[in-house]
């Protein structure tokens, strides 16, 4: 029987209670890989990737253009998902040395590849330039002089840019990942600037970038680039900051006779962390976005750009759970008379930092057995020296949960491994890719000799 959202696709329960991930039983999974263990199914991400490719093209073909889909690197990325993602047609989207390195590793063209970051380092951008990244996405005015300093000693071909602007757009799940509202550090305003010294309000930091950029023969400008949030359910956003984008691009034309040829509207959409919520669905998102910005394009009397996305999370996410082996159960009696049951895992905030940085909630299940046990309030909880060290908030757990059971947390697949940490000294659990019944591990377990590898004495 198959679970359902928040799960992936492949993820079912038996008749004696195990859940099975695409065919394999996670309690041989366990037996052979330990807890915690990250656990991703092969064929759910690559259904998901090949998904967003095919709903944004088909729905920017009918409007008269074409678009990119990226995957987002820093939701999780290994050598093998970076091939996974790339054989289903999309590109990846990169923001620091490592994250590039592994997809080059991974055999994905430079071409294929972006680059991001606020603060890229020099490093970085001759890397990148070496490597012939499709785009590099400048973030500052400062920036703009650094990448091009880079490309004239190299003396190759001009460096492709492109400008990343804040729309004022402010949209997502939480402020830390709202990333177009003007007060953070993520890109250049679209808003007018301050005034001159005739009174009148000079360029946006947006326009002044565009200007930088296309006087610099050492970089060629590709065009706007755009992200409003992540974790977002609402595609009316979108709308709203495609519609200043795409403003902005006709302005600069109209100033200085460049139509850049590409815009990019980020992404960051939404998936199901909890039983009863519903994704954000990419046939719906596609349509709606094409829709909108061929109806501002004509307004504008503009030809469209060619379009490129970044649907984030939603690819990695639901394809992955968490698998944790119980500990210490302990009831606790609440000021209000109720009794709240705290069920320990041998993982916690270093393999899953969101609930404690965002209050981020997720859902737990008994996954190694039938019980039928009265359901009791519970909380999940790691193993680390915090009271913030909470897995899952608040869930029904059958009230006979013991050590030695498992649990899968579901949705996990983004964001669990890639902000994953060393608190108390806790090695990181493995990476391990279910296909077809068939279990083998893209990263490894650390241990504590890879810990002890680092420290010099």
């Amino acid at each position: 029987m198959s679970l359902g959202e928040p799960w992936s696709t492949g993820v079912t329960r038996g008749d004696d209670g195990a859940l099975r991930v695409a065919g394999l039983d996670v309690r041989t999974l366990a037996a052979q890989q330990g807890t915690p263990a990250y656990v991703l199914d092969e064929a759910d991400l690559r259904r998901r990737a090949r998904h967003y490719r095919e709903a944004f093209e088909q729905a920017f073909a009918q409007v008269g253009t074409g678009v990119d889909v990226y995957y987002a690197g820093k939701a999780f990325l290994s050598v093998a998902v970076a091939r996974w993602v790339h054989e289903e047609g999309l590109r990846v989207d990169t923001s620091t040395g490592g994250e590039l390195a592994t997809a080059l590793r991974a055999g994905v063209p430079g071409v294929d590849l972006g680059l991001h970051g606020n603060n890229k380092s020099d490093a970085e951008i001759e890397v990148a330039l070496e490597a012939g990244v499709g785009r590099i996405i400048v973030d500052s005015l400062v920036e703009i002089d650094r990448v091009a300093a880079a490309a004239r000693a190299r003396g190759a071909e001009p460096a492709p840019v492109m400008i990343r602007v804040t729309t004022g757009v402010h949209a997502g799940g939480h402020e830390y990942i709202s990333t177009a509202h003007e007060d953070q550090k993520f890109g250049l305003s679209i808003a007018r600037g301050a005034p001159g010294v005739d009174g009148e309000p000079g360029d946006s930091p947006a326009m002044t970038a565009l200007l930088a950029v296309l006087a610099r023969p050492e970089l060629r400008l590709l065009g706007i680039h755009s992200h409003i949030g992540s974790q977002i359910l609402d595609p009316s956003g979108f709308t709203v900051a495609a519609r200043a984008v795409l403003t902005l691009r006709a302005q600069l034309a109209e100033r200085t006779g460049v139509l850049v040829d590409e815009v990019d509207l980020g992404g960051g959409y939404g998936i199901a962390y909890l039983p009863g919520e519903v994704a954000l669905d990419p046939d719906r998102i596609a349509k709606e976005v094409a829709s909108s910005v061929e109806a501002v394009a004509a307004e504008l009397g503009t030809p469209l750009p060619r379009f490129s996305i970044e649907p984030g999370r939603s690819i990695a996410g639901p394809a992955g759970l968490t698998l944790y082996a119980v500990g210490t159960v302990k009831p606790v009696r609440l000021d209000d008379g109720r009794v709240r049951t705290y069920v320990s895992v041998d993982g916690g905030m270093s393999d899953n930092i969101r609930p404690a940085l965002y209050g981020a909630q997720y859902h737990a299940v008994l996954a190694d057995r039938v019980s039928t046990a009265e359901p009791v309030l519970a909380r999940v909880v790691g193993k680390h020296c915090e009271s913030g060290d909470i897995v899952v908030h608040e869930v029904q757990l059958p009230g006979d949960v013991q050590a030695g059971d498992l649990l899968a947390v579901a949705a996990t697949g983004a964001y669990g491994r890639s902000m994953a940490s060393n608190y108390n000294l806790v090695p990181r659990p493995p990476v391990v890719a279910v296909r077809e019944g068939a279990a083998r591990v893209l990263v490894r377990r650390e241990t504590v000799e890879d810990l002890l590898a680092l420290d010099q004495g």
